[in-house]
């Protein structure tokens, strides 16, 4: 069935609501994105999710939306905690796939003569690539459980890291209601070595130079300046989420069959919220969730010490301090305002990022007059972005904007573009050093792959449901 799309305004969109929808759609998208989206299966999964069960307010995408497991990556769904559902596709495999912003002492002039050395000490200290592995970090089977309840807190306390960085993760970087019981072996043991690596696909490790600020306000409250050098850190759940996903996913099939839940795709399988099955999954989600929060601080202090190694300072001189954490796939209770009522929903953000409000309680304190910290990254021979949350995005997305600037090429048409490139020796000729695992990752990440990431975030900042801050470039980036 043909989708029925209306023009709301330059960044809005609609799928009107026909045949088993219970809401309508809304895309966010400028003129030009939406010429490239007509022709996506994406937006057919924004009408699927909106036929689901206790859904509140639309099923709505973010201009960086692309096709996805059940869900739309860049979709956004929330869900009445009596009537509604939760589904492991409005999650994804990545559990608590999210990004990581350090910023530093030093600038730019500083770094550039140590470059070379830098790259290479970081991608010796953090393991990238498929099935990636530490050998310095052997966890018990009572460890990995203390970290699948306890998330970030856990590496702070066995010296990974300090209370600082805590403050500045969302949730303070464990979700509660953590349950290892309901962890299958598999996945203990696919997550029990690869703590503290940084894995493969689009997962990387980025040192960058901030080239340009937005908004000086916000900025300095972030502690961002032009010609600073800033690390950027994207990576998830590893092996460990895919399974818990993976072994969630036949469960709920049965549940929908048990609960009578109409699919329009199998991949949307889901169970009651209320359901044994619902409160299931969400204590493994979290477990899942909380080991992602560990990896991404596990990876910092091993960072902390590439810079130490390579600029002879210890850390406090070089003030690696972490800005911010955000989650990108994550299933989560939160109290929103709907149509003037406080409710408590369970919401949905599957390649999309918390954007809470200047002034909201769970915004760091340090930036609580700007809004919490919302972090773009672009792709590795442009740009990323540095965003903060706005009243728009509370009031129109349950508090959510875009996570990245989205796959324009599948991964094998994008090594198929690369055909012919050098693609290490062009990003150098633009002073870009790269280091990965394997020619393929980087053959699959080409600029050209990604929607270029500026277009995304004007979306975003002329919606309202974000404000711009300042722009990265890259310096130095560790593929998987």
């Amino acid at each position: 069935m043909a989708l029925k799309i209306e023009k709301i305004d330059d960044c809005r969109w609609r799928i009107i609501k026909e045949g088993a929808m219970r809401t309508e759609g809304l895309i966010f998208a400028s003129e030009q994105l939406m010429e490239t989206l007509r022709h996506e299966q994406a937006l057919e999964q924004v009408r699927n999710v909106a036929t689901l069960p206790g859904i509140v307010g639309p099923s709505i995408a973010m201009p960086d939306i692309h096709w996805g497991y059940g869900f739309p990556i860049g979709g956004v769904a929330a869900f009445d905690p009596d009537e509604g559902i939760v589904s492991p596709g409005g999650v994804g495999y990545d559990i608590n796939c999210g990004v990581r912003l350090l910023r530093s002492a030093l600038n730019v002039e500083e770094v550039r003569p140590h470059l070379k050395n830098l790259a290479d000490t970081l991608f010796r200290n953090v393991p990238a690539g498929i099935g990636s592995k530490r050998r310095d970090l052997k966890l018990t089977i009572a460890q990995e459980r203390q970290v699948l309840q306890q998330g970030a807190r856990w590496a702070v306390e066995h010296g990974f890291g300090n209370e600082e960085d805590l403050r500045h993760i969302e949730e303070g970087g464990v979700i509660p209601g953590a349950d290892p019981d309901l962890i299958s072996e598999r996945a203990l043991e696919r997550g029990r070595a690869q703590l503290g690596t940084l894995g493969s696909g689009n997962h990387f490790l980025e040192v960058q130079r901030v080239d340009q600020i937005g908004d000086e306000k916000a900025a300095e409250a972030l502690g961002l300046y032009p010609g600073q050098v800033t690390v950027t850190i994207h990576t998830g759940s590893r092996g460990f989420g895919y399974q818990v996903c993976d072994d969630y996913l036949r469960l709920m099939l049965r549940a929908s069959q048990k609960y009578g839940i109409e699919l329009p795709d199998r991949q949307l399988c889901c169970a009651p919220l209320s359901s044994p099955e619902g409160r299931q999954y969400l204590a493994a989600m979290a477990c899942a969730a909380n080991f992602a929060f560990a990896n991404r601080q596990l990876i910092t202090s091993w960072v902390r010490e590439s810079f130490e190694q390579v600029f002879g300072k210890n850390a406090a001189e070089l003030r690696l301090s972490v800005i911010y954490d955000v989650c990108h796939n994550i299933a989560k209770m939160e109290t929103h305002q709907v149509a003037g009522r406080t409710r408590r929903l369970c919401v949905h953000r599957k390649g999309a990022t918390r954007a809470f409000p200047p002034g909201h309680p769970e915004t760091p304190e340090a930036y609580r007059h700007v809004g919490q910290p919302v972090l773009i990254p672009g792709d590795m021979g442009r740009y990323s972005y540095v965003l903060v949350g706005t009243q728009g995005a509370f009031e129109e997305t349950f508090g959510s904007t875009c996570h990245g600037a989205g796959r324009m090429l599948s991964r094998h048409a994008a090594k198929k573009r690369a055909r012919g490139h050098n693609i290490v020796a062009e990003l150098a000729e633009q002073g870009i050093i790269i280091r990965a695992a394997g020619r393929a990752t980087v053959a699959e990440e080409i600029p050209e792959a990604y929607k270029d990431v500026m277009d995304v975030v004007n979306v975003v900042q002329q919606a309202g449901i974000g404000k711009i801050v300042a722009r990265l470039r890259p310096m130095a980036v560790i593929k998987g």
